[in-house]
């Protein structure tokens, strides 16, 4: 059974380690943020300019000033700080996050990720992905495996502008999740009740497959 997207986050939450400074891009990377251990010390940075953002609020913890670079209301963490765009992307392009989770249109198997722009389809701007595939330590992609009309995501080459070539270092579906290596993509687990021959159908890109593939853990 493919995951959901709740589930999605929370897989990827167990790629956190402590003292991470990890960036949660905007859609599904935004609800990792709920799924981190609270007595894990881990720093999440928002490219608007505040270190130190905790879970969403809830109905009575709302404050329409707080919100992250997805313009969605957030909650801070004791000691958080705020500063400015600037100084937020200074620590971004000088290697100081250590992990960000994006979403995506594309990947392909060279770990090139396409997730800013259809020609074509109007777009509110570029935002920080390109500072944050170039920027951060590591590079994790959370999306579903195929688009609404069934067509792949998981390419051999992508097709749209690109955000970052050769950046991604791991992918999670709703089916699967996929490392990337100098080989190409291998395949590592398979959602509870997927089968390896659904995922193989549903990706356009080739995969490694081993035998001993594991089930994924939520």
């Amino acid at each position: 059974m493919a995951l959901t997207r709740e589930q999605m986050a929370s897989r990827v939450a167990k790629e956190i380690h402590a003292g991470y400074y990890v960036n949660l891009g905007i859609g599904i990377p935004t609800l990792v943020a709920n799924y981190i251990p609270k007595d894990m010390d881990v720093i999440l940075q928002s490219e608007n300019g505040m270190l130190g953002i905790g879970p969403f609020p809830t109905e009575d913890e709302i404050d329409p000033d707080l919100i992250n670079a997805g313009k969605q209301t957030i909650t801070e963490m004791p000691g958080s700080s705020y500063f400015s765009a600037t100084e937020s992307f200074a620590m971004i392009r000088g290697g100081k996050v250590d992990l960000t989770i994006l979403g995506a249109m594309e990947v392909d198997e060279n770990g090139d990720i396409a997730n800013w722009m259809i020609p074509g389809k109007k777009l509110k701007g570029m935002g920080g992905a390109m500072d944050l595939v170039v920027g951060a330590k590591h590079v994790i992609v959370v999306m579903q495996h195929v688009t609404k009309d069934g067509s792949s995501k998981i390419l051999p080459k992508c097709t749209l502008p690109l955000t970052g070539t050769g950046v991604v270092n791991l992918i999670v579906t709703e089916l699967a999740t996929i490392k990337v290596t100098k080989n190409g993509l291998k395949l590592l687990e398979h959602a509870p009740g997927v089968s390896v021959d659904e995922i193989i159908k549903a990706t356009k890109a080739k995969l490694i497959i081993d035998k001993n593939i594991k089930e994924m853990v939520i």
